[in-house]
């Protein structure tokens, strides 16, 4: 019973509803896990452990009904939980208690999961960290904004953790870290109860340790539907390999976990052909931090303004900077995305999904910085779905990942491709 804390979201399920196991057990060995190493790795800035047995001896008093019953879950620490404060990692919020559930987290709990904790997460999920570390390398960062469910989730403190991205915050801590994340497609999981950074940007995603769970997540929270990832596709999927335009800026580990990973699943007889975005596809990449920064500097506003002597230095000055910046800019690239976002859908006549970098190599060593977005901001951009699984290792031995990317709205497919290649990997 000691290994608990290992199974996976799906298959705990499956037990505590076959009364094979509790969800009391369950989240017993969560948070044993927690108090033997969470002085170390830093994930969670808040767990009630006495507050999450109590909602598992209910879940197994009641015999709980639902996709998540007696599942523990983690909540990135700008997500509203009507319990537990909400801090956003500022001073400015030491000791907020809303007054309400954010969306997903009442979804959570209307699925039967249990709320185990907050996770720590970079100031207002933004640049400037907090102290979580890699459990791969304690001297390295999990990468960020969702830094403290990545780490939660690899270390095996609890199955599953809610994160968002807004350039590279879930994709990036997630391969980071050796798990498996899924940013799905802008809008997928209500927002409501999420503080704001970028509203036409910000997306609710999920990180578990198999795609399986990760889907199995957002189809509690959610409308989009659980896919069949234990049948077999009728083909082995068509793959566009796209090292995109920033190729040069990839570490040579990184460059070869991509190829590598070309080449196995080419020889589970996937098709795979070289996939080149158009040339002004390139422009996205700046233009999602223009717009991110434009959006952060309006939507936190009441936090400059009132408060700008407890934000970090960093954060105080890139919203000064981008508040006093002529609108045109923004407006252009608004438009250059829209039209770039109607032009990619035709792009997958004769492929299934894209198969890219997740990030740019290793974790960082240090925690001073959670690592660049750079192989995330264009697809987060385009609001496409995205699912990071694990690709080996780099010459630290810290985890490596490649990231599967399709239409808006197909995520379907994107999970069902990203399993089999999961499988076609191992």
């Amino acid at each position: 019973m000691n290994d608990l804390n290992h199974l996976t979201a799906a298959e705990a399920a499956r037990r505590i509803a076959a009364r094979e196991i509790s969800s009391e057990e369950l989240v017993a060995a969560c948070l044993e896990r927690i108090r033997q190493r969470d002085g170390e790795v830093q994930a969670w800035v808040h767990c009630d452990p006495e507050g999450a047995l109590a909602q598992a001896r209910a879940s197994d008093k009641a015999k709980a009904e639902g996709a998540l019953a007696g599942v523990p879950v983690g909540f990135k620490d700008v997500i509203d939980t009507a319990d537990m404060p909400t801090q956003y990692n500022s001073p400015i919020y030491r000791g907020h208690r809303p007054r309400t559930d954010a969306a997903c987290v009442a979804m959570v709990r209307r699925a039967g999961g249990i709320v185990l904790g907050k996770t720590v997460t970079t100031e207002f999920a933004s640049r400037t960290p907090g102290p979580a570390r890699n459990p791969h390398n304690l001297a390295h960062s999990p990468g960020g904004s969702s830094s403290g469910s990545a780490a939660a989730v690899a270390d095996f403190m609890t199955p599953l953790a809610f994160g968002t991205q807004t350039g590279g915050s879930t994709i990036r801590p997630a391969a980071y870290c050796g798990i498996a994340g899924y940013k799905p497609s802008y809008g997928t999981i209500n927002r409501a109860g999420l503080k704001q950074l970028a509203e036409s940007l910000d997306t609710i995603g999920v990180m578990a340790r198999t795609v399986e769970d990760c889907a199995l997540l957002v189809n509690a929270v959610s409308a989009r539907p659980m896919p069949d990832l234990s049948t077999r596709l009728a083909q082995p999927p068509r793959i566009g390999l796209c090292r995109t335009s920033r190729w040069k800026e990839a570490s040579p580990a990184a460059q070869s976990a991509l190829e590598n990973a070309a080449t196995a699943l080419a020889r589970h007889d996937a098709l795979i052909r070289e996939f080149d975005l158009p040339p002004d596809f390139d422009r996205l990449y700046d233009e999602q931090m223009l717009i991110m920064n434009f959006e952060a500097a309006r939507a936190l506003a009441p936090e400059r303004f009132t408060h700008p002597e407890l934000l970090s230095d960093y954060l105080r000055n890139k919203l000064e900077e981008h508040w006093t910046m002529p609108p045109e800019p923004y407006r252009t690239a608004m438009r250059h995305a829209r039209e770039c976002r109607q032009a990619f859908t035709g792009m997958f006549a004769d492929i299934d999904v894209l198969l890219t970098l997740s990030a740019p190599g290793e974790a960082p060593e240090g925690i001073s910085s959670t690592g660049s977005s750079l192989f995330n901001r264009n697809w987060t951009l385009l609001g496409v779905p995205c699912v990071t699984i694990p690709a080996g290792r780099g010459p630290k031995e810290l985890p490596l990942g490649v990231q599967f990317v399709g239409c808006y709205d197909d995520d379907e497919r994107v999970l069902r491709c990203a399993e089999w290649a999961r499988s076609a990997l191992e």
